[in-house]
């Protein structure tokens, strides 16, 4: 399954487009336009499956840095700015990393 099987391509490329100057991006905005903030807790729950690029069952700082260009190759690498930021709002537990449940309580808050 990828990305485009749950949100629209063009929601996604416009998330991307509403972010590609370097510390522009904002989760919230990101989630609201991509439709991610509208989907249901199961394919919230596939979407993190997908982004969790080593399927440890967290996202960590490593991978947040690429998360745009999970939705699109060509797309921007985070900075180490918008990547600390991500990861600040997301790791409720500090552990570090963001887990599944930690990736769905952001993105439906």
């Amino acid at each position: 399954m990828s990305l485009t099987d749950i949100l629209s391509p063009s929601d996604i490329a416009a998330a991307l487009r509403d972010c590609q100057a370097p510390d522009s991006f904002s989760p919230k905005k990101f989630f609201q336009i991509s439709g991610m903030s509208k989907k249901t807790s199961s394919q919230l729950k596939e979407i993190f499956r997908i982004l969790d690029n080593d399927q440890s069952g967290f996202i960590e700082e490593d991978e947040l840095k690429y998360f745009l260009q999970r939705f699109e190759c060509g797309a921007r690498v985070l900075t180490a700015s918008e990547t600390k930021t991500f990861l600040a709002a997301a790791d409720h537990d500090g552990d570090g990393k963001i887990g599944a449940e930690e990736f769905q309580e952001m993105v439906q808050s």
